[in-house]
């Protein structure tokens, strides 16, 4: 019974993850601020919608960001993430120069894809680092 509930709790942050990325904050707000803005914006849409189980999970977040949240926190977060996203492209990169050197034509195309997968992951870390 335990695993049910576990499996319905991670159901429901996922639910409310999903929204929570896309919600924009209020225009002028950067740093923590912005993102319990964006969080308060989806609350108000869950409220709205009578959706109570993505209520819950966005009253949680927001808890959270409040309690936790502080800007240089969130500044060295978003940052480790470009630097992550960097090194991913750097040996997506590397991974396409040796497919090239082997002359594997599906090779060189599965690592062209994940390429320009890493490199739009990396434009969202510098996106997201800007804001």
């Amino acid at each position: 019974m335990k695993s049910v509930s576990t499996l319905a709790l991670l159901a429901v942050v996922g639910l409310a993850a999903g929204p929570l990325q896309a919600a924009q904050p209020d225009a002028g707000l950067t740093g923590c601020a912005a993102k319990r803005s964006a969080i308060e914006q989806q609350l108000s849409e869950a409220r709205a919608h009578n959706n109570s189980d993505q209520a819950a999970g966005l009253e949680k977040a927001l808890s959270e960001v409040t309690a936790n949240c502080t800007d240089s926190s969130l500044r060295k977060e978003r940052e480790q993430k470009v630097l992550d996203a960097r090194h991913e492209v750097s040996q997506r990169t590397k991974d396409l120069d040796k497919a090239m050197k082997k002359g594997d034509p599906e090779k060189i195309n599965k690592r062209k894809e994940k390429l320009a997968e890493s490199k739009k992951e990396l434009q969202e870390a510098v996106d997201e680092l800007e804001r």
